[in-house]
């Protein structure tokens, strides 16, 4: 494997690969529009011996890029010359709507006579009640079409032409569907299953093995990063993003993306499946859900905070709360809010995430606040004034094992315990087992799936959500961290968020009240209960 060469020996090998590029592009000009690997790809499935190709890739090449183009050579020519329908599946609504827009491109740049994009409902006439799955479809002049499905419908069967299986490891049924896909060899069809691992029990893999065991005459394509990088993706991704292109900048870019995949860069930038049954949540999935711009605040005190004086532990802590006060005042009041909070002390991250919850029943990050080293009563002066601030409050999670009851139990004494939908309390106390991650994640990831849910861009939490593998068939975060020296992470955001959707799916019902203050005095765990003690009030230090 490739990860162990260092930036200094990659940068070389790039500078003395790519010393005749100057040459090329004085005789033939700009790099022509597909990168080796994806002209290769093309070639190998011109050919009338590649009736089944199995490609295992790094994440987000472009080779899918490549993919579109060849479904649109295939779909514009006359039967005769090999013309045939392309079907297009992958897990994703979205990932289907970019390569049809793909494919549309290369239609106007081949000058093929093409339909505009059209949207259609696609029967199962095998599902029950004649279900329909909304699809996408380019018409050409040949008579023949490029349809994307963005699900794997039983009504592959009976069809023919040229299948496409993208992301094939993060389908729902690999098996099944590629049962009803062979069967487009019948007739002269095609078979394409390209995916980025997922696990090496995952049935994508046991196929790859199977090729490479010659039990499958099957075609058989690898590309990692490394692969691409030598057939020009950095000088591409630099071309298209004015950017200039050195052996030394390609290096530093390659360092930069393996680091930040940290302990996943085997299985998404070098095609080694990780052992296990993989990532729970995709990192296409989850960057598609990145569309909230809440605030993410952070807070890291110095190992002797205790030891310093109450005004210099009220400095420390001032821009922190001002930052607080300022997300919290820009809440919508219109929305519904949940609250999920993932106690730590120690060596990891606490974390609590604010939901808001729309009149369609989206849910969206409103703030997250990351603690480090922060001490228990400042946790709870925190957590307080969020739970007090929060417009239409209708629940909150708090991670109850070890010293999380004592967050989950001061809180419940504010705004009520509930340890069931009909109580009337606020605060749900949740001591985590294999029976509630399997029973509340999978509702987290429909949301995911279903773009019920939106977070905001942070790389932790992407790497975060990405933790969560699925551990003897339970989705939960295994006994790994991420993060530099001093600074891991154990899936913290994962796991807040996790109890902010739970709490979100007990809608409360809403009543007016007026609260009692609590008695203020000079000590603070009782001082700061007050409304009037609270960052937002005259007797607070913030």
């Amino acid at each position: 494997m490739t990860v162990a060469i260092t930036p200094e020996q990659w940068a070389e090998a790039r500078r003395q690969a790519t010393d005749v590029i100057p040459e090329i592009i004085e005789k033939f000009g700009l790099p022509k529009a597909l990168l080796g690997y994806q002209s290769r790809t093309i070639a190998l499935l011109e050919t009338a011996a590649c009736r089944v190709l199995f490609i295992e890739k790094s994440r987000r090449i472009g080779e899918t890029w490549a993919l579109a183009a060849y479904a649109v050579l295939r779909a514009a020519r006359a039967k005769k010359a090999g013309g045939k329908d392309a079907l297009y599946i992958s897990y994703s609504q979205e990932m289907t709507r970019e390569f049809i827009d793909a494919c549309a491109m290369w239609a106007k740049a081949y000058s093929f006579a093409a339909s505009e994009v059209d949207e259609f409902l696609f029967k199962d006439e095998t599902a029950e009640g004649n279900q329909s799955i909304q699809a996408f479809r380019i018409k050409f002049a040949s008579g023949f079409e490029v349809v994307g499905l963005s699900s794997a419908p039983r009504s592959l069967r009976g069809k023919d032409g040229l299948l496409i299986i993208d992301e094939a490891a993060f389908v729902d049924n690999l098996k099944e569907l590629l049962k009803a896909g062979l069967a487009f060899l019948t007739w002269g069809g095609q078979v394409v299953v390209c995916s980025t691992h997922n696990g090496a029990e995952n049935e994508f893999n046991v196929k790859i093995q199977d090729i490479l065991g010659g039990r499958l005459k099957y075609k058989h394509l690898r590309i990692d990063l490394d692969d691409a990088l030598n057939d020009g993706l950095y000088q591409r991704i630099c071309l298209v993003n004015g950017l200039e292109w050195s052996p030394e900048a390609e290096a530093k870019w390659r360092q930069e993306l393996i680091e930040f995949y940290d302990e996943a860069s085997d299985e998404e930038l070098y095609c080694v499946p990780s052992q296990g049954s993989g990532a729970w949540l995709t990192t296409p999935l989850i960057e598609a859900r990145m569309t909230s711009d809440a605030p993410v605040l952070t807070l890291d005190l110095p190992d002797n905070y205790l030891l310093l004086s109450k005004l210099e532990q009220a400095a420390l802590m001032a821009p922190f709360m001002e930052q607080l006060r300022e997300a919290l005042r820009a809440l919508d009041p219109e929305k519904q809010h949940a609250f999920g909070f993932d106690f730590a002390r120690v060596g990891d991250l606490t974390v609590g995430t604010l939901l808001s919850i729309d009149k369609v029943l989206k849910r969206e990050t409103a703030l997250t606040v990351e603690l480090r080293r922060v001490p228990g009563d400042e946790q709870k002066l925190i957590t307080r004034t969020i739970l007090k601030a929060a417009p239409r409050l209708i629940g909150a999670a708090f991670d109850a094992t070890g010293m999380g009851w004592t967050v989950a139990e001061d809180m419940g004494r504010i705004f009520g315990f509930r340890e069931s939908e009909e109580d009337a309390g606020m605060i749900w106390s949740i001591k985590f087992s294999m029976d509630w991650y399997r029973i509340n994640m999978p509702p987290l990831k429909v949301a995911f799936e279903d773009a019920a849910i939106a977070i905001s861009k942070n790389v932790n939490h992407l790497l975060d959500l990405r933790l969560v593998k699925m551990i003897a068939g339970v989705p939960r975060v295994p006994d790994l961290r991420s993060g530099e020296t001093g600074k891991k992470r154990h899936g913290d955001f994962a796991i807040a968020l996790a109890l902010a959707h739970f709490a979100s799916r007990f809608m409360g019902r809403e009543y007016a009240y007026t609260p009692i203050s609590d008695i203020d005095d000079d000590d603070w765990s009782e001082r700061d209960r007050s409304d009037d003690a609270s960052p937002f009030g005259r007797g607070g230090l913030w």
